[in-house]
């Protein structure tokens, strides 16, 4: 870790970023895919990548597909003329084997981790103290916590949060608790520079309209420039413009997660063309048969379509 490091991607943590998904096809990752959606995102509104998160399946991955993966989305951001900065999901029960994989990444061309809350032990706050104070003495890179409780059974508090951020290599969170009042009462006592960007989709505009920094966004692989001018019209003040921006695209934020995300979202991608293919690894599974319809019907209803490949 390096104090330039960690002050570049403070910097940077705002904005629109996108927890890619991970393209898949005949059970092997799907680089075609994958390069087009590295190019059509570095094209539009997104100020950095999230890889191998939640929304990339990123606990299917093998470590060389992770490997692949940020490989492949560095080179083709080079290609594109675009730097945009690339978060690593990580997560884990064990500390020591999450202790390992920063090692085995540390040379990867990233710029942090998001590393979310150990699941299934549901350690204590005290525990989760020192879980992070021991990742983020070995990282790397910066890292950014990711608080989504109803996904790790266990809940980072206000007070656990502040005593990490004044950690010099945590350097902000990915804030799934929802819990308004939490998030609002964080907003107020974090310490400068300490970014705090939403993952709860449906609490977009709500969030930044508290003060939030920007978000990280599933439903955004649609709709990515109208995600973005949210954000841009809040900054202005505008906030009636923002306010009727959300409402016509936060049906996408429902349909999306109507069934285990990502399934819906590569559903819309691969009828739109972006991606080869709508699948999915196990235990996921492609979405139904009765949302596929109603997916069918979203995107008919919205013209032009959302994407085309040429």
């Amino acid at each position: 870790m390096t104090n330039q490091s960690t002050d570049d991607l403070t910097s940077r943590l705002q904005g629109l970023w996108l927890p890619l998904i991970t393209p898949f096809r005949d059970g092997e990752l799907d680089e075609a895919s994958l390069r087009r959606l590295v190019q059509h995102y570095a094209a539009g509104p997104v100020d950095g990548f999230i890889l191998a998160a939640t929304s990339g399946e990123g606990m299917s991955l093998r470590a060389d597909e992770l490997e692949r993966l940020v490989t492949v989305t560095c080179s083709e951001l080079a290609v594109s003329g675009r730097r945009l900065p690339i978060l690593l999901g990580l997560s884990g029960a064990s500390t020591a084997r999450l202790l390992d994989a920063l090692d085995e990444t540390a040379t990867l061309p990233i710029d942090g981790y998001l590393i979310a809350s150990p699941y299934y032990l549901r350690p204590s706050q005290r525990g989760l103290v020192q879980h992070f104070t021991a990742l983020a003495d070995r990282a790397s890179w910066p890292i950014v916590l990711y608080n989504i409780p109803y996904r790790t059974g266990v809940s980072l508090t206000n007070e656990t949060l502040l005593r990490l951020a004044m950690h010099p290599n945590i350097v902000g969170m990915k804030d799934c608790g929802a819990d308004r009042a939490q998030s609002i009462e964080l907003l107020g006592t974090r310490p400068a520079g300490f970014r705090v960007l939403t993952g709860e989709d449906a609490l977009y505009h709500a969030a930044l309209a508290d003060g939030a920094d920007g978000a990280i966004l599933l439903s955004a692989h649609l709709e990515t420039e109208a995600f973005a001018a949210v954000q841009t019209l809040i900054r202005q003040g505008d906030r009636q413009g923002a306010l009727a921006c959300w409402k016509r695209i936060s049906v996408l934020t429902r349909l999306l997660f109507a069934e285990p995300s990502p399934a819906p979202a590569k559903y819309w991608l691969a009828r739109g063309g972006l991606i080869d293919s709508a699948e999915v690894r196990l235990p996921m599974v492609e979405v139904s048969a009765e949302l596929a319809r109603l997916l069918d019907e979203e995107i008919e209803r919205r013209s032009p379509p959302l994407l085309r490949r040429a």
